[in-house]
């Protein structure tokens, strides 16, 4: 299964992409897909991430499907 990845803000100057398709295998858990990211680029385990999954927050208990869309991104705050 492939699920496509997008990453905002310092996670794209840490991987160096915006967007990329990567595959996982079928009924995986969000929490595992997301330290296989990690894993794949150690940049990132410096920060803390979030995580959506087709434009929804994700806290890591969801299971994945071919196509959903990742996006990873890290914490901002404003004022």
């Amino acid at each position: 299964m492939t699920v496509q990845l997008l990453f905002f803000g310092a996670t794209a100057d840490i991987t160096g992409e915006r967007e990329i398709d990567f595959s996982i295998k079928k009924n995986s858990r969000a929490s595992q897909t997301f330290s296989e990211i990690v894993e794949r680029f150690p940049g990132l385990a410096q920060h803390k991430l979030l995580f959506s999954i087709n434009q929804e927050y994700a806290e890591g208990h969801e299971t994945l499907h071919d196509g959903d869309e990742l996006a990873i991104f890290t914490a901002v705050s404003g004022g």
